[in-house]
């Protein structure tokens, strides 16, 4: 990855819309050229493309973060837990919880249900703690890419 393709990248995450012709203009590139170079940098997967939605817009009010304790080793509770459609981010993690769930939902009740009829219901799953979230107050998604 060199400078352009940094350029690029960050240009992107402003406006992930932008065309190849505008990029090309703002890196001094053609647009075949700028089109290759995203092409090289999404199939070697160092970028991709996502529509990110607004959970409240969706009907999807209730959003919390789950810190979950597991017995053993977590790799099992892990796919157990990406199968169910309320976890919309999943991550192992070290500390005093082993993995953190993020989920949304319908209701407080719908958030009940997830946790205790199906996420303690997994195998594996010693302990849940739930943070609901009061509001968002920060959700980037442009960071700087390293040199």
């Amino acid at each position: 990855m060199d400078s352009v393709d940094r350029a690029l990248i960050r240009l992107l995450q402003q406006d992930g819309r932008a065309s190849y012709t505008d990029l090309g203009r703002e890196v001094g590139l053609s647009g075949p050229a700028v089109r290759a170079r995203i092409q090289r940098l999404t199939d070697g997967g160092l970028l991709q493309f996502a529509a990110v939605t607004d959970p409240l817009r969706l009907g999807l009010p209730v959003m919390a973060l789950l810190g979950i304790r597991v017995d053993g080793a977590p790799r099992e509770v892990l796919a157990a837990l990406e199968e169910l459609p309320g976890v919309v981010y999943l991550v192992s993690t070290a500390g005093s919880f082993d993995l953190f769930a993020e989920v949304v939902c319908r209701s407080m009740d719908e958030l009940f249900e997830l946790i205790n009829d199906e996420i303690r219901r997994v195998p594996g799953v010693r302990e849940v703690e739930s943070f609901p979230y009061f509001g968002i107050h920060v959700h980037r998604f442009t960071w700087d890419v390293p040199e």
